[in-house]
């Protein structure tokens, strides 16, 4: 008998996706003990190595990448099938309007919308059009069923569901004085323009946690586009902080430097917020899955939330 179960496949899958044990284990939810104990089980039953776990990232033997494409195939089965019993048992209809409150959520979310489209073709899909500095009102409203926000915060008949946490790094043109820094302090935007979306302060987590604390309050400039930002920045018209995955493919490019901002980086987060009654729909759930899984596959520098 086999002693292979799904949460190993699940394991593995996580290890491709972030390269290394603790990622995975922050992923998965596990110490990461917890998961190199159960990496050495299946090595021991398997008699083989499965990874090279001197490589960044880690990196799998023939013996892993065999197990992987199970995993891969044996997911997406299990998954296919859980939808098929949602569906017996709620129905193949409905609709999900999506509300946003940050510029950079379309990078992500289309990509998700196009695979949840698949699973669930009579769900009506839409994006409320127009940037939402209140997307929660539109729900209690119903003219949205679901909402993207940076905060969870509590209010009556409004259930929130974490879907990840991502780094924000400060980016400079590459012959700028503080591109020779290891990390950005607040006080290092003192003397500069600082490039933002045209949001409230209390919706950029760089002034509102770090930057009001220390009472910077720099010179400021906005663009509603992120490709345009960078281009500033670049043009050494000020500097920013954005999402690293974001910038990441502008950064192998040369367009500009990033760095962490704070010793310990600059931490933000997303949750989905949904009216109660609807939390349980299984589409809903299904959209909000799709969104974590396609999000942790795609996009660098993730890490998963507790619950709200």
């Amino acid at each position: 008998m086999s002693f292979l179960e799904i949460r190993h496949l699940r394991t593995l899958l996580a290890l491709a996706e972030t390269g290394s044990v603790s990622l995975a284990a922050s992923r998965l939810f596990l110490t990461q003990s917890a998961l190199s104990h159960q990496l050495k089980q299946l090595e021991q039953g398997y008699g083989m190595s499965l990874f090279e776990r001197k490589t960044q990232p880690l990196r799998f033997t023939a013996a892993g990448e065999r197990l992987l494409a199970l995993a891969h195939d044996l997911n997406a089965r299990v998954a296919a099938a859980e939808r098929d019993l949602a569906r017996l048992r709620q129905g193949e209809v409905g609709e999900l309007r999506v509300a946003v409150e940050c510029h950079t959520c379309f990078d992500w979310l289309m990509p998700a919308m196009d695979a949840f489209r698949q699973h669930w073709p009579g769900v009506e899909l839409d994006i409320v059009s127009g940037f939402h500095t209140d997307p929660v009102s539109l729900l209690l409203s119903h003219r949205a069923d679901l909402a993207i926000v940076s905060e969870a915060e509590p209010q009556a008949g409004i259930d929130y569901q974490p879907l990840f946490a991502y780094e924000m790094v400060g980016i400079v043109a590459r012959d700028h004085p503080l591109a020779n820094k290891r990390c950005w302090l607040a006080e290092d935007f003192a003397g500069e323009t600082l490039i933002h979306y045209p949001v409230p302060d209390e919706m950029l987590d760089l002034v509102r946690k770090v930057l009001r604390p220390a009472g910077v309050n720099p010179a400021r400039r906005s663009s509603e586009l992120t490709i345009a930002i960078i281009q500033l920045v670049a043009s050494r018209r000020g500097v920013a902080a954005l999402p690293y995955w974001a910038v990441k493919p502008y950064l192998e490019r040369g367009y500009v430097v990033a760095r962490p901002i704070g010793e310990r980086g600059l931490s933000s987060e997303l949750y989905a917020a949904v009216r109660g009654d609807d939390g349980g729909l299984a589409y809903m759930q299904d959209f909000l899955a799709t969104v974590r899984e396609q999000s942790f596959a795609t996009l660098p520098g993730l890490t998963p939330l507790g619950a709200a």
